[in-house]
């Protein structure tokens, strides 16, 4: 069984971050695995051992040509990765990055697509679903299991009143949450054997994807400025003097609660 694993490759949340004149996250320095990512790469990891063979392939998009965060993911397990690194990358929106992705995921042998359903430095939600559908594939988010048989994938997606059960046919893309496993931690032979390990290293040219489709020329949004948020106001105190409960009903109404 052959799966790919979307990963990306973030700054530091430890560091303060800053921005690039465009108001863009700066991402200059060296990037790490994003933790959100090293649970599908575990869960990769994992289905791979079940069915008894098969290869993991990482597929990131990053500036720079930066493999700090590929390389931990590889020291995990994974058997290689596909790197998409382009000048005329930067600014590219949501969709431009999924169809990069797409195009990258389609240089490889896949059976299984995971991704995080979220990144820690965007939090968009919609890479996942946007790849499949540039695809066509199917499709299943929010994942907290997943186990794969007879050409099916089936799913348990986590809902607020517990989960549903959902399989679809291989090909397909899930994203899953954070918990879905406990990510393994890369050993001293892993980290070792992850400097050798193949890392296709590919443009947009390379991806048959023109430049206007991607970075400032083809994104869809734009961010005009930045401010810090406002200080929070300091809250009401109800003091009960045997009418509070009046006073916070009358409240909730100003505010159309209820």
């Amino acid at each position: 069984m052959n799966v790919v694993v979307c990963v990306k490759q973030i700054p530091d949340p430890a560091n303060p971050g800053s921005l690039d004149p465009d108001n863009t996250l700066s991402r200059n320095e060296k990037l790490i695995l994003d933790e959100s990512d090293s649970y599908g790469v575990e869960m990769a990891l994992q289905l791979v051992d079940t069915a008894g063979g098969g290869e993991v392939t990482l597929v990131s998009m990053v500036p720079n040509k930066e493999v700090s965060g590929l390389r931990t993911a590889l020291a995990m397990g994974a058997n290689k990765a596909v790197l998409v690194s382009d000048d005329a990358l930067a600014g590219t929106d949501a969709l431009g990055t999924a169809k990069v992705l797409a195009a990258a995921i389609g240089r490889t042998e896949y059976d299984l697509v995971l991704a995080g359903t979220e990144s820690s430095d965007g939090y968009t939600g919609t890479v996942p679903e946007q790849i499949a559908a540039v695809m066509g594939l199917p499709s299943v988010g929010f994942a907290k299991h997943i186990e794969v048989a007879d050409g099916l994938v089936k799913v348990r997606r986590q809902n607020e009143e517990g989960y549903d059960e959902v399989e679809c046919p291989l090909p397909a893309v899930v994203s899953v949450t954070a918990g879905v496993v406990e990510p393994r931690y890369p050993s001293f032979k892993g980290i070792m054997a992850a400097k050798s390990k193949p890392v296709d290293e590919v443009g947009i040219a390379d991806l048959g994807i023109d430049a206007s489709a991607v970075g400032v020329a083809g994104s869809r949004q734009e961010t005009v400025a930045v401010e810090e948020a406002a200080a929070r106001e300091a809250g009401e105190k109800v003091v009960d003097e045997g009418d509070a409960h009046e006073r916070i009903v009358a409240f909730l109404d100003e505010l159309k609660v209820i």
